[in-house]
C-alpha cells in the first residue's frame, strides 16, 4: 500500500500554466522542509529537469521558507515520468510508488489538457487517466486572462465530465486586478470546487523556449535557480499551501507494489562490472532516471561524461548510451571535440554496445548541419522546418545489442531534424503504428534510432545491453 499525499496539477489546455504552478509548488513545499517527489505525465524530458531543481531547494537554500520539517527534509529526488502509453497503465502505480517512497508529498504535473491523451486511444496516457490510476485529487490551473463568470462553466464542465476524476481545487492564473479576482471568485462560489490560489498576470516568471519547448535546465542552471526562487515566492504568496497540503493528504491509500529496478544481474559473481558511459551535459539532457538504475542493477558501473567538455570516454568504457537532447544547438562545439568523436568511433568498431536515441543518432552520423560528427553511421543530418512528434508502436526487425528480433515496444518521436538516409541496411525498428516504415540503424553493437523508449517497460533491454558489455570485458565483442 502507498500512503503518500499527492496532487495532480492539470489544466483545460496547454499553455494554461501547469509547469509554472507545479514547479512553484514543488519548490515552495521543499522550502518548508518537506521531501517532495516530482513527477510528470507523458514523455516530456525537459519539465522533469526543472522539477528536480525545484525539489532541491530545501537543501540548496536558494530561498527562505518556513514551516515544520518533513520526514526527510529537502532531499532531492529526480523528476520521473509517468507515461501510460510507453509503460502501460499497469506500471503507473508501481513507478509512482517507487519514486515517491519515503516522501512527504508527491506533485504530478499533467500533460496537455486534462482529458487529452494519445491520439485515437481514448483516455490512454491522459492526465485524467493517470489521476485515476493514482487515486489522486486534481488541482485545475485555469488561465483566467480573458474571462470572468464563464470560468464557473468551464470548471463545472471539467469537474463533471468524468465522475471518477476528482477535481479538488482550482488555481486561477493570469488574473489581472483585484476586481477581476472578485468576479472570478464570485462566479466560482457555490461551484463545489474551491479556489486554492490566484496568480496575477504580472506574476509570470519567464522561462526561455526554442524549437522543442523550454530550454533545459542544464543549459541555464544559474538563471533557472533565480527564476525558481522567484517562482516559489510568488506561488507561496498566491496559493493556500495549507489547503493544498490538506487536499493532498485526503488521497486514499493506493494499492500498488513499488516497481523494482533490481533485475537479476547478468554479470557473473566476482567478474568485473562493465563500465557504461552515459552522455550528459547541456547537449544531451534527455534521459529517464530508470535507465541508469536498470543498467546498474544489471551489473554495470554507470559513468556520466560530457561530450562538450570531455576529450575521452571514461576509463575502461565497454558500453555507451547517448540519449536525446539538442546536438543541433551545439553542433560546432561537438564537432570541434575531435578526440572524443574518434574515441566514440573506435569504441563502436570493437563491437561494444552503443545505444543512441534521437540526439545520439545525430551525433553518430557523418555530419550534422554540415559539421563533422562521429561518422559511425553512413548518414547525414540537418535541421528542418517540420516537427515530427507523436507516440509510435514498433517491432525490432533483427537482433541487436538492445533487443531480440520481434521485440515490441511503444515509444515517442520528438525532433525537427531529418536524417538521410533514415534507415540502414539493418534498420533498428519497424514502425507499425500510426504508420508503417523502417527506421534507424543496427550495425555490430550499435543501435541508433529516433525512437525514445522507456526501459522500465522492457527491462530486458538493459540486461541485454549489459550482457553484451560484459562480453566485451571478457574479450568477446560479439
Amino acid at each position: 500500500m502507498v500512503n503518500v499525499p499527492r496532487l495532480v496539477i492539470a489544466a483545460p489546455s496547454s499553455g494554461s500554466g501547469k509547469t509554472t504552478v507545479a514547479t512553484g509548488l514543488m519548490a515552495a513545499f521543499s522550502e518548508r522542509g518537506l521531501a517532495v517527489s516530482p513527477h510528470k505525465v507523458g514523455p516530456d524530458y525537459i519539465d522533469p529537469g526543472y522539477h528536480t531543481l525545484a525539489v532541491s531547494t530545501g537543501s540548496s537554500g536558494f530561498s527562505g521558507g518556513s514551516g515544520s520539517a518533513g520526514s526527510s527534509g529537502g532531499r532531492a529526488r529526480p523528476g520521473r515520468n509517468l507515461d501510460a502509453y510507453m509503460c502501460g497503465p499497469g506500471l503507473i502505480g508501481p513507478l509512482f510508488a517507487y519514486g515517491a517512497a519515503g516522501c512527504d508529498l508527491a506533485v504530478v504535473e499533467g500533460v496537455m489538457g486534462l482529458y487529452d491523451g494519445a491520439s485515437d486511444q481514448g483516455e490512454l496516457a491522459s492526465t485524467a487517466q493517470v489521476s485515476k490510476l493514482l487515486r489522486a485529487p486534481v488541482v485545475l490551473v485555469v488561465d483566467a486572462s480573458s474571462q470572468s463568470r464563464s470560468v464557473a462553466a468551464l470548471v463545472h464542465g471539467f469537474a463533471s465530465w468524468d465522475p471518477e476524476v476528482r477535481i479538488g481545487g482550482v488555481i486561477l492564473n493570469k488574473v489581472a486586478t483585484d476586481r477581476h479576482e472578485r468576479l472570478l471568485r464570485d462566479a466560482l462560489d457555490g461551484c463545489g470546487v474551491p479556489v486554492m490560489g490566484v496568480l496575477r498576470r504580472t506574476d509570470q516568471v519567464g522561462t526561455p523556449s526554442r524549437h522543442l519547448g523550454l530550454v533545459p535546465v542544464a543549459e541555464r542552471r544559474a538563471d533557472a535557480l533565480g527564476a525558481l526562487a522567484e517562482l516559489a515566492g510568488r506561488v507561496r504568496a498566491g496559493c493556500d499551501l495549507e489547503a493544498l497540503l490538506a487536499l493532498a493528504r485526503s488521497a486514499p491509500e493506493l494499492t500498488a507494489e513499488a516497481w523494482d529496478p533490481g533485475v537479476a544481474p547478468v554479470v557473473a559473481p566476482g567478474a568485473p562490472r562493465p563500465v557504461i558511459a552515459v552522455a550528459g551535459g547541456p547537449a544531451f539532457t534527455f534521459s529517464y532516471a530508470e535507465h541508469n538504475e536498470l543498467l546498474t542493477a544489471a551489473g554495470a558501473d554507470v559513468v556520466p561524461f560530457d561530450p562538450l567538455r570531455d576529450e575521452a570516454l571514461p576509463p575502461d568504457t565497454r558500453g555507451l548510451v547517448i540519449g536525446g537532447g539538442f546536438p543541433e544547438v551545439y553542433a560546432p562545439e561537438l564537432s570541434a571535440n575531435e578526440p572524443l568523436r574518434k574515441a566514440v568511433a573506435e569504441l563502436s568498431r570493437t563491437g561494444a554496445p552503443v545505444a543512441a536515441e534521437c540526439a545520439g543518432l545525430l551525433y553518430l552520423a557523418r555530419s550534422l548541419d554540415g559539421k563533422p560528427m562521429c561518422g559511425v553511421l553512413p548518414a547525414d543530418a540537418r535541421m528542418s522546418g517540420r516537427l515530427t512528434l507523436g507516440y509510435r508502436e514498433a517491432v525490432a526487425i533483427g537482433d541487436s545489442a538492445l533487443a531480440a528480433a520481434g521485440t515490441r515496444v511503444r515509444g515517442h518521436e520528438f525532433h525537427r531534424t531529418v536524417l538521410e538516409p533514415g534507415a540502414g541496411a539493418e534498420p533498428a525498428w519497424g514502425l507499425v503504428h500510426p504508420e508503417r516504415r523502417v527506421e534507424g540503424f543496427v550495425s555490430g553493437g550499435v543501435h541508433a534510432s529516433y525512437l525514445h523508449t522507456h526501459w522500465a517497460a522492457t527491462p530486458e533491454m538493459a540486461r541485454r545491453f549489459v550482457a553484451r558489455a560484459a562480453r566485451v570485458v571478457a574479450g568477446d565483442g560479439r
